[in-house]
């Protein structure tokens, strides 16, 4: 059973043999139109079905990307650019059909500049395989989303993760982009200084922009020293209040933690399944301190206080390497691990982001709201900074599990709202959230945002369907 989405457009056009052929002549082998790789193409890891774009592009270069969106221009063919698809709230779906264009072989890592902490990949680089690149080099990328997303993807959803507490999200490292206008025009934005005031700051209006504005091809990012010492430590509570504000207490002290998850006891459970732990299943802290050897200990020590004040048990240490890995690996699956609970099942995700000083009063209200509701469901967030997800598993057959599991979303989303705060702090608009913003933004800003689309996308080519609706 499918979601019924506002906006999406009624029809979709096929497109004319004449578009397809052009294609297929310029790109060969690299242009598909069979089903299994358009159907690939058709779906993220959210809960929304929509039929597959008509053809996929596979981009080996840049030329090759401004090729295929003049192309698809010149037969007013709407492009949709895709990475590793792993995203939450239904970005890379063809609701008006047209060419998928797979970004993910733009695969090099172009520049290392070790000494101007930065680094230039091309958009299909994965964020795993850049810290890989940077390995021995004593620095690293933070921003880590959970997926291995690729760098180009990670730009156009402007995604955090669990180190943006500390590092930021995606706004403040990226420092420049190369990208494709929707007329084939080649743009940079930004250059490799740390800051600059001159004219229009276009890099960061593209990151967050969905791929509807440009399509990226390579990017420019901010480079961090690796850590004198790192240590990992989990601690468990009496209920999911007593984490949030141990959690807002940490932050409020100014104690400078570097990642502070929050699992519940049901996300708790289901990686032990899936990970083979062993961590007490109720509700849970999951930290990293980063600094000197002495100061991560000072943070430590001082998190430990606060937790035990305010009835936190069970804290322990992993400063091994291979520990913390097995923990965070265990966190980054912890969507996949909800899914093995119930098998067949599909999660309905959302996430929001309020003031820190809400975040235990929204998180709390949140969870009565759904054990009313008897969905099975996991609350996870990025604490730290206020972020944070929920996870509902649905029967895909059952029209009344999912209809209970959106209007749950939509009191969430409504409660976090009243607080100040936004519907999404990390996953994007797409589908799932377009009336979502019509909510949090007023008439006249939304209508702003459509001039900004018109301006560089006046046929409405680029990833149409998304953010909020247009005419196609």
């Amino acid at each position: 059973m499918s979601m019924p989405i506002a906006h999406v457009p009624a029809a979709r056009t096929p497109p004319s043999s004449t578009a397809l052929a052009e294609l297929q002549a310029r790109f060969g082998p690299q242009c598909s139109v069979a089903r299994a790789v358009r159907e690939h193409h058709g779906r993220d890891e959210s809960p929304l079905d929509m039929p597959p774009p008509d053809a996929v592009v596979y981009a080996h270069s840049h030329e090759d990307a401004v090729d295929a969106v003049r192309i698809a221009a010149r037969h007013g063919l709407p492009v949709i650019a895709f990475g590793a698809g792993s995203s939450l709230e239904g970005h890379v779906l063809a609701v008006a059909g047209g060419l998928s264009l797979d970004l993910s072989r733009l695969d090099r890592v172009l520049k290392i500049d070790a000494e101007d902490l930065t680094a230039t990949v091309q958009a299909g680089v994965t964020r795993n395989a850049l810290n890989e690149a940077l390995r021995g080099s004593g620095l690293f990328f933070p921003i880590d989303p959970g997926a291995d997303a690729t760098l180009g993807g990670m730009c156009a959803t402007g995604a955090s993760g669990t180190n943006a507490v500390r590092y930021g999200t995606m706004r403040e490292n990226v420092l420049a982009l190369t990208a494709v206008t929707a007329a084939g025009a080649t743009i940079h934005t930004g250059t490799r200084a740390r800051k600059s005031s001159a004219g229009y700051d276009l890099t960061r209006l593209l990151v967050g922009s969905e791929g509807t504005l440009a399509v990226i091809t390579a990017v420019t990012v901010r480079l961090h020293p690796l850590p004198e010492a790192m240590s990992a430590a989990t601690c468990h509570f009496p209920d999911v209040a007593a984490a949030v504000r141990t959690a807002s207490l940490v932050i409020q002290c100014g104690i400078p933690i570097a990642r502070c998850e929050l699992l519940d006891a049901l996300a708790v459970r289901a990686v032990n399944r899936h990970s083979g732990l062993t961590l007490h299943e109720s509700p849970l802290l999951l930290m990293e301190f980063h600094g000197s050897a002495g100061s991560v200990r000072e943070q430590a020590e001082a998190v430990q206080q606060i937790a035990s004040d305010e009835g936190g048990g069970g804290f322990e240490w992993a400063t091994a390497p291979e520990d913390r890995t097995r923990l965070w690996q265990a966190r980054h699956m912890a969507y996949f691990a909800m899914l093995q609970l119930r098998p067949g099942s599909r999660s309905v995700t959302t996430d929001v982001c309020v003031p820190i000083s809400r975040l235990a009063e929204c998180i709390e209200r949140t969870r009565e709201d759904l054990d009313a509701q008897r969905l099975e469901t996991a609350i996870i967030g990025h604490v730290g900074d206020g972020n944070f997800h929920v996870l509902i598993l649905v029967d895909p057959d059952d029209p009344d599990e999912r209809r209970r599991a959106e209007a749950a979303n939509d009191r969430l989303t409504e409660r976090a709202l009243a607080m100040d705060g936004t519907c999404t702090g990390e996953h994007g608009i797409g589908l799932h959230k377009m009336r979502f913003l019509e909510l949090e933004r007023d008439a006249a800003t939304i209508e702003l945002m459509r001039a900004l689309k018109r301006a560089w996308d006046p046929a409405n080519i680029l990833n149409p369907g998304k953010i909020f609706s247009m005419p196609l």
